[in-house]
């Protein structure tokens, strides 16, 4: 991966968009039904795109709409829609267009009393409120955010009644659906002038923080907290969250601009609000002793970052093993039964962290949907991944949220700091001293369309190696050892060491995850044989 010169330095003015003109593209441009790069295409976090290059437009947006009106009657969902954005350029417009074509075609949508931004989790946290209110009907929820994606790109996704991720066999129904309109020429498609309902999305989040983190230890301890939203949908929650908990936070910036112009760049020279990049975190980590626990989040909230003046921004890896042997110790409602819940790509770290704790470990494919069962009827205590997203139970062992929620684990090492007296990074050092170091990291191999299909759907007799850089092979997977469900590519494991290649959904590359518990030379050795082991797999 070549980082760009101007990695983690500000941005300046020719790096900016102009955000009148991605506004003009969203109702100008009209996608060609025959060319794939402009069709709906909904990945793991709905359909995301830009208006300049005819990716996300109002056809688009009016054809997913309606999509997601039909497969809501389909699916007998009659409760009110909950619908949120974030302050990319693109959310506004399209927010105005799902609410004309939802509303004229029957469906009761709410959107924020406060007209401000709704963060992903505050959206799920709502749906989840709603659907167990004891209502003879349920709700559902969208949210127009391409996460932490550059000012440029537009985002549409949808949650089910379950409060998360929707599943593939809604997503193809919804993109399926959608294309269909898009080439009829979305023909007799209804749209109203309408006003939606309202719902107070920050209020009933922030008050019921309490019931799941001990807001009172970190009130008492007096952690001073800083906290950036990175001009994203937080915003408005983290003032509200300290005037009403009376927690000595502070705002670190609370400016909000679609063009993101405060931003420092991401490692290939673009905005990106990637608050697992140490890149896009430059100027929090720069200033990493002002507060005892400084945060970012991505344009929605989903995901966390955590900077400590020990150790500056935390590795997302190694947050999320911290915070699960903290749960796991502070939470004496939750049962004994409780599984970890970890993408098959996280670090495993937690691994040798679930096994010390005598916890289940729940394996499963890339993809946050995959704990949103576990998380909704308990038998999940916390789920993560390795990009920075996580959710974890009510201190009563009862559902919080089954989306990513950023501003909660940020919270959280706020928590961990109050109630140990330590910082998340120090508690990192002792898992290390318990069970070693582990060196990881992420890489790209070039591939073409034909070997990244054959990739995705590779089985175990394909891999005929026996050993990885050293070490006898323990498992080769392509299917999750948690729930059996395809991983979309390959995972071999060794005692010290693992890889994991995934062919990429938009570029001509695949991925190669790998770990080494026998540091970064061993991790190097691992990252060279495992590219020889892809290859004879994909012309076996």
């Amino acid at each position: 991966m070549s980082v760009h010169p101007r990695a983690g330095q500000r941005a300046e003015p020719g790096d900016l968009i102009d955000p009148a003109a991605v506004r003009a593209a969203y109702f100008d441009r009209h996608p060609d039904p025959s060319n794939v790069a402009e069709q709906v295409a909904f990945g793991t976090s709905g359909h995301r795109g830009s208006s300049l290059n005819t990716a996300f437009n109002e056809d688009h947006i009016v054809a997913i709409s309606l999509a997601i009106a039909e497969y809501r009657r389909d699916q007998g969902i009659t409760g009110p829609l909950f619908l949120g954005a974030d302050p990319h350029a693109l959310s506004g417009p399209a927010t105005r267009t799902a609410v004309e074509v939802l509303v004229a075609n029957g469906v009761t949508v709410l959107v924020d009393s406060r007209d401000g931004f709704v963060p992903t989790p505050a959206l799920s946290h709502a749906i989840l409120t709603y659907n167990r209110s004891g209502r003879s009907d349920t709700a559902d929820g969208i949210v127009v955010t391409p996460s932490h994606n550059p000012p440029a790109d537009g985002g549409f996704k949808y949650n089910p009644p379950n409060g998360g991720p929707a599943d593939t066999s809604a997503t193809k129904w919804i993109q399926d659906r959608a294309n269909q309109l898009i080439a009829a020429g979305l023909s007799g498609v209804k749209r109203s002038s309408d006003r939606p309902g309202t719902y107070d999305f920050l209020g009933s989040y922030v008050d019921d923080l309490p019931s799941v983190l001990d807001i009172e230890a970190i009130r008492r301890a007096g952690v001073r907290i800083g906290a950036d939203p990175l001009g994203g949908a937080s915003v408005a929650y983290w003032g509200e969250i300290a005037a009403r908990h009376d927690l000595d936070l502070t705002v670190v910036n609370d400016t909000v601009d679609p063009a993101w112009p405060f931003m420092t760049l991401d490692w290939d020279g673009k905005i990106r609000m990637d608050c697992s990049s140490p890149y896009a975190m430059a100027s929090l980590i720069e200033n990493k002793s002002a507060y005892q626990i400084t945060t970012g989040n991505d344009a929605d909230a989903d995901r966390h970052g955590i900077v400590t003046p020990d150790a500056g921004l935390m590795n997302p890896n190694h947050f999320l093993a911290v915070a699960i042997r903290y749960l796991f110790t502070n939470r004496s409602s939750w049962p004994s039964s409780t599984a970890i819940g970890k993408t098959l790509v996280s670090s495993s770290m937690i691994d040798r962290v679930a096994a010390s704790l005598g916890r289940t470990l729940l394996e499963v494919p890339v993809g946050f949907k995959w704990f949103v069962s576990g998380l909704l009827d308990g038998s999940v205590g916390f789920g993560g991944e390795e990009s920075a997203g996580a959710s974890f139970l009510r201190r009563d062992g009862s559902t919080w949220t089954t989306d990513k929620d950023g501003i909660l684990l940020c919270l959280l090492a706020s928590e961990i700091l109050a109630v140990t007296g330590r910082s998340p990074s120090e508690h990192y050092r002792d898992l290390v001293a318990e069970h070693g170091e582990p060196a990881y990291a992420r890489i790209d191999v070039p591939a073409t369309r034909e070997e990244k299909a054959v990739l995705g759907k590779l089985s175990p007799s394909q891999v005929t190696a026996t050993s990885l850089a050293g070490e006898k092979i323990t498992a080769t997977l392509t299917s999750a050892p948690g729930n059996g469900a395809s991983i979309g590519g390959l995972k071999v494991t060794t005692e010290n060491g693992w890889f994991a290649a995934r062919p990429s959904g938009t570029e001509d590359v695949y991925k190669i995850y790998a770990e080494s518990f026998r540091g970064p030379e061993h991790l190097a050795q691992i990252q060279d044989e495992a590219r020889g082991v892809v290859s004879a797999a994909l012309t076996a």
